[in-house]
């Protein structure tokens, strides 16, 4: 019990940094899909005539463009019909290709909805419900399964004869695994992901 007990605050600490160290890469693409927290504000702010909804997805330096953008589809929305189809879908394009260069991420088009992964998907239906527990649970689920397959797989290389050279640098190679893997557990439970941030693009230096 106390076990469980001790997971479950982890989780609560931890739960998105721990989404990101066992979740797949994909889910950081989440904001690219037409379901994604980018085009639901660029929805929003369409529909509300109110540019402020998006400007807080792009970096300061964009919002000129943005700005610009904004006012093109607004104008263009009111033939309606299939201009005000396509004036939305090259609206939503343009904010998250910006948005993405923003994070100093490539943008491939964007995806369509239900593609965001299971840990991202909990995580923002969290927010809407002001309730943590549904990813609270997802998360520690993961993890648990994760440690006791790492561990179970440690114990039994851990038994190996000591004239055996071979498995005993597989347990060797397991050990390293293991601790590695509760070590970025650990560590995801201190940190909320820094590199994952919109920031300014670095400069590139010039090449000597």
């Amino acid at each position: 019990m106390k076990y469980h007990h001790t997971l479950a605050r982890l989780t609560a600490i931890a739960v998105f940094p721990l989404a990101l160290v066992l979740g797949s890469t994909a889910a950081f693409a989440h904001c690219d899909t037409l379901d994604g927290p980018v085009v639901a504000a660029a929805r929003k702010a369409l529909d509300s005539g109110n540019v402020n909804l998006i400007l807080v997805w792009v970096q300061k330096k964009d919002e000129g463009e943005i700005r610009n953008m904004f006012q093109k589809a607004v104008a263009v929305r009111k033939a309606g019909g299939q201009a005000k189809e396509l004036a939305d879908m090259y609206f939503f394009e343009t904010l998250v290709r910006i948005h993405r260069a923003g994070e100093g991420a490539d943008y491939t088009g964007l995806k369509p909805a239900g593609k965001i992964e299971p840990p991202i998907a909990a995580a923002d239906k969290s927010l809407e419900t002001g309730r943590l527990q549904d990813v609270a649970q997802l998360i520690s689920k993961r993890m648990e399964q994760g440690l006791h397959q790492n561990f179970e797989n440690m114990m039994k290389k851990k038994k190996y004869n000591p004239n055996d050279i071979a498995a005993g640098r597989d347990f060797s190679s397991a050990y390293v695994e293991y601790t590695h893997y509760v070590e970025r557990l650990y560590n995801a439970a201190e940190t909320l992901a820094p590199d994952h941030v919109q920031k300014e693009a670095p400069v590139k230096a010039h090449a000597h």
